[in-house]
């Protein structure tokens, strides 16, 4: 089981300390979100009962690429990883060139999680067509691969083209959400799933069965990564238990599960709340698995 660290939130200053903290703390990958702008938005937000999302206009959102640059270049293991990147919000060669050289810098440590998004507005900004977003992203991942593999592609009215500088290895493609969409899209063309909510046990147990389902229809055979979001406490024998059913890492942010007297020593939203709950986590749970 590997420990991937949701550092959605989290004020943009905060950012190199946290990565220092969780390659010592022992997790396997730092997570970050994407959002280009913050608006009230008519598109409905899927991950709340009222529709409306859990953040407002004060709340950091740092662009991705440039924020895993900076954290690669102050840490020598940890991964990194979008959850999720909104690739079809923006043109083909942005997303090639913007992974491509995240991926160098970081001696490939990257891994590319993608997802087609919710918000129609920030399509509307980007110049994007929003309903045809998941067709447009089908078409993009055989593309981006090829591409990152430093190979010729041709393209619709352009001469047969490549991008550099490209990576040593190939950068994993793992899909997130759990619409029969995105499951069915990560089977047929990711390297793995990565799950955009928390999930009860019960909730995870339905998407498992679909997504396993896919991917037999697809003849995946190879491994396949389930990074699985757990709403169940921190617990070595849980995380187990688990990693049974096949899932292979999880997403935790344990400054969200601080003790009352944790947030009394070090105060609510600071980073040394973050890093002293992170430390609590990885002697509890990752030293025991």
């Amino acid at each position: 089981m590997r420990f991937w660290l949701g550092a959605s939130f989290v004020d943009t200053d905060q950012f190199l300390e946290l990565a220092r903290a969780a390659e010592r703390c022992g997790f396997d990958t730092l997570t970050l979100s994407d959002h280009l702008f913050y608006a009230d938005f008519a598109s409905p937000y899927p991950y709340s009962r009222s529709g409306r999302p859990r953040w407002d206009a004060r709340t950091h959102w740092p662009d991705v690429w440039v924020t895993i640059g900076a954290m690669a270049a102050v840490t020598t293991t940890l991964r990194f990883s979008p959850n999720v990147y909104i690739a079809p919000a923006r043109d083909l060669f942005t997303v090639a060139k913007q992974v491509s050289t995240a991926a160098v810098l970081s001696k490939d440590r990257v891994t590319f999680g993608v997802g087609v998004g919710w918000c129609k507005e920030e399509f509307v900004g980007t110049g994007q067509d929003f309903h045809t977003r998941g067709r447009r992203l089908d078409a993009m991942l055989p593309t981006l691969r090829s591409l990152w593999a430093g190979e010729s592609v041709a393209l619709d009215g352009l001469p047969e083209l490549s991008i550099s500088p490209t990576p040593e290895r190939p950068i994993p493609v793992y899909v997130g959400g759990d619409s029969d969409a995105a499951l069915r899209r990560a089977a047929r063309l990711g390297d793995g799933w990565i799950g955009n909510r928390i999930y009860t046990e019960e909730q995870f147990d339905v998407v498992l069965a679909t997504l396993r389902g896919h991917l037999g229809e697809s003849g995946r055979s190879e491994p396949f990564d389930i990074i699985a979001p757990l709403a169940v406490m921190p617990d070595a024998d849980t995380y187990r238990r688990f990693a049974a059913k096949g899932v292979t890492g999880t997403m935790a942010a344990p400054w969200w599960l601080a003790t009352p007297e944790e947030k009394a020593r070090y105060g609510e939203g600071t980073l040394d709340l973050k890093i002293a709950t992170m430390e609590r986590f990885a002697e509890e749970v990752i030293a025991k698995l």
